[in-house]
């Protein structure tokens, strides 16, 4: 037979399982009765859509009542304003006359006693307002948390609905889950190879990919990723 050059090519056949790029379980941050769910297995969902509606009733009466609270607060420090000027005006007076022997020093320092006092009691008002702000401010930050939403961040690909854990009337806790999202842009083929082949394997080499979904269909890839180790049991490392 004639001499002739060919490629020749060391092929290893592994089996393993495919994942999206992501995925992560949408979960609510309170507790609360599930009022609407608006996505189904297999919706397409970008990042901020409102997936789920809790029962809110509780919620936004505990803002009105922090907003009340507040507006009295607000009302309270302006009228520790007007005495506080009533007090330095009085302890001015009192200063001004006590210099020309008018008043005593009794007087004086009763009247710088009052203005301190009255000093001390609008700073308390303040700090009183600035904390029924704070309230206000965590009763719609818990009010929001009764609207569910895909949460937003920098990756990019196509998300779907992958498995709803509940239906609408359904109690929940914090952070039960409700569905699971998906980024199936592109997918990862996940194998486990033994001792003797993990050498062999480095970051770059061509990979074929075929599944019983697609019967006579090879999908090119390459490996992007091989576990440092090996798993003390099974002796073999995890390969993507």
């Amino acid at each position: 037979s004639p001499v002739r050059k060919i490629a020749i090519r060391e092929t290893g056949i592994f089996t393993g399982s495919l994942y999206p790029v992501s995925e992560f379980i949408v979960a609510p941050k309170i507790a609360g009765r599930l009022e609407k769910i608006l996505v189904h297995i297999g919706d397409q969902v970008e990042g901020g859509k409102l997936i789920a509606v809790l029962d809110d009733a509780e919620f936004r009466q505990q803002v009105s009542e922090a907003g009340a609270e507040l507006e009295v607060a607000r009302a309270n420090l302006l009228e520790r304003k007007n005495i506080l000027e009533n007090a330095s005006r009085e302890y001015e007076r009192t200063v001004a006359l006590r210099q020309k022997k008018i008043a005593s020093q009794s007087q004086l320092d009763a009247a710088e006693s009052e203005y301190n006092i009255q000093k001390a009691k609008m700073e308390v008002a303040v700090a009183q307002v600035h904390q029924k702000e704070a309230a206000l401010k965590m009763a719609k930050v818990r009010l929001s948390y009764t609207r569910i939403h895909v949460p937003e961040n920098n990756v990019s690909g196509h998300r779907v609905v992958g498995e709803r854990f509940v239906d609408e009337g359904a109690m929940l806790t914090a952070s039960k889950p409700i569905v699971s999202i998906l980024d199936i842009a592109g997918l990862i083929a996940a194998i486990y190879v033994i001792e003797r082949d993990y050498p062999r394997i480095k970051p770059g080499l061509e990979a074929m990919v075929t599944t019983d979904a697609f019967p006579g269909r090879i999908f090119k890839g390459k490996v992007i990723r091989i576990a440092p180790l090996l798993r003390e049991k099974s002796r073999e490392a995890r390969v993507e």
